[in-house]
């Protein structure tokens, strides 16, 4: 994997523009450029913002996959919102207003926190939340109300649906339940953590193939066609030893896989981050320094992979740590809530991250264009490079 800082310091939109003109390089490589210093290069939005009304804070987000239109955010009270982040205003300053809600005194509201929300993968007609009332919900977005509701024997720290409409459900409890949205019914329980399962996430490239996180500091990778144990125990040390093996030195309690399902990240309580090769369950041996992290229940994180290279966006306290995942190198910290962040999710077509906390605040974070196109290197450029 490619250190991402080397790339952009390395380059400027000029030397690439006259590489793509001479044949030396492919048309795409300025899409992938671009692509690559906007992530870099992520600030404070001086033009974008959300329109204040939450009157707790919020846990986690999701953008809709198939618009990119829509923010769902869930609350600490039990409500859910759904911004617009599109600009349709014909002017560069714009505000994103709540579309809809599903206030904490609507009878069909979650009783406690609303810990984790997900947008139906398909389409926006339908999306997921669960939480500290052992409830995971499927609503209807059109109306506001659940269709389905399935009771969880444990309180919800994080669920996550898989394309094959599996959902995994990480609870209070030691196992991961599954459910079969078709059928509306629990599947079965994945037992192999001894204690309770703070996170889960399903890889976007192997449909059956899933990852949990959990107090018993260990990440385990299942095949839920096979009911019977894990798949892989991960190891921070690359040892053989499934029955001692652990992944970090405190609580897992955040998961995400890269884009290509390829690689997989985990951070800990342990203050570490760490970067997996899935397909050999080996611990990359990446060196992202001290990551502090003291949350108790799931913390949301997301990473940006583009052609070799990657960005992790870490919350840690009040702040964002920016990754390169590939040296772990901290590109850049970003400073802006006054309260511990719980999650952050970087929207793929406008190329920019959002964050949310206790704080009550939801935060955009976009590229400076000035400082994107500035072309400081432009004889730097050499042919390895390419």
């Amino acid at each position: 994997m490619m250190d991402l800082d080397r790339v952009t310091r390395s380059y400027s939109i000029i030397n690439v523009l006259e590489r793509v003109r001479a044949g030396v390089l492919d048309s795409r490589a300025v899409i992938i450029y671009g692509s690559l210093k906007r992530s870099y290069h992520l600030n404070l939005s001086k033009l974008k913002d959300f329109e204040n009304i939450l009157q707790s804070a919020t846990n986690q987000m999701d953008i809709d996959c198939t618009e990119g239109k829509y923010l769902l955010c869930g609350q600490g009270d039990g409500s859910i919102c759904i911004y617009n982040v599109n600009n349709y205003t014909g002017t560069p300053h714009f505000t994103c207003n709540v579309e809809c809600m599903v206030d904490k005194n609507n009878r069909h509201a979650h009783k406690f926190s609303t810990e984790c929300v997900q947008w139906y993968p398909f389409d926006t007609g339908m999306f997921l939340s669960s939480g500290m009332d052992k409830k995971l919900k499927v609503w209807d977005t059109n109306t506001l109300i659940p269709v389905e509701t399935f009771s969880i024997e444990g309180k919800v720290y994080q669920h996550h649906m898989a394309q094959n409409s599996l959902i995994a459900v990480a609870s209070s409890t030691n196992q991961i339940s599954l459910i079969d949205i078709r059928k509306g019914s629990s599947a079965h329980e994945l037992r192999g953590h001894t204690s309770l399962v703070l996170t889960c996430r399903w890889s976007p490239a192997e449909e059956y193939l899933l990852a949990s996180g959990s107090c018993d500091r260990k990440v385990l990778l299942w095949d839920v066609r096979s009911a019977k144990s894990f798949l892989k125990c991960l190891d921070q040390y690359n040892s053989n030893s499934q029955s001692t093996s652990t992944a970090h030195n405190g609580f897992v309690n955040g998961l995400c896989f890269s884009e290509n399902g390829l690689y997989l990240l985990s951070c800990g309580t342990d203050n570490s981050l760490r970067l997996w090769d899935v397909c050999w369950g080996r611990n990359e041996l990446v060196n992202f320094g001290d990551v502090p992290n003291y949350s108790k229940k799931c913390v949301q994180l997301d990473v940006r992979t583009v052609v070799g290279s990657g960005v992790a966006y870490v919350p840690s306290g009040s702040n964002v740590l920016v990754f390169d995942i590939g040296s772990g190198r901290n590109i850049r910290t970003l400073h802006g809530h006054f309260g511990t962040i719980n999650g952050c999710r970087f929207h793929p077509y406008l190329q920019e991250l959002y964050s949310c906390g206790n704080d009550r605040n939801i935060l955009v974070w976009s590229a400076d264009d000035t400082e994107v196109i500035a072309d400081k290197d432009e004889d730097s450029w050499s042919g390895d490079e390419n």
